[in-house]
């Protein structure tokens, strides 16, 4: 996984959940603890989230994951060049499945 798709789906599902855990965002990215705490420092040093604890949370530990005006901008950005590479990857794909099925057609 490009770190453009790591970000992108970090701050995909920060903006849908907010409430999320590490550890879920570990089971869905299928990255580290260690990575994904790395990914997390890093947009906060940026100023694209911010960290708010839980008012009510019984985990002393549980935090709001809040996209910030700039990390809005940011997503929205990085959502269009995820978007393009995505398409370049479909591209390179389908080139290779048609050469496959002609590989296979003419023996």
């Amino acid at each position: 996984m490009k770190d453009i798709e790591k970000i992108y789906k970090i701050l995909d599902h920060f903006h849908k959940n907010p409430q999320i855990t590490q550890r879920d965002l570990v089971e869905d990215l299928d990255l580290s603890l260690g990575k994904v705490n790395f990914l997390i420092s890093s947009l906060v040093n940026k100023g694209l989230i911010k960290l708010e604890r839980f008012k009510n949370s019984r985990n002393k530990r549980g935090y709001l994951y809040l996209l910030t005006p700039k990390g809005l901008k940011e997503k929205t950005i990085i959502t269009k060049k995820f978007l393009q590479y995505q398409l370049e990857e479909y591209e390179r794909l389908k080139e290779r499945i048609d050469y496959l099925k002609k590989s296979i057609e003419t023996g």
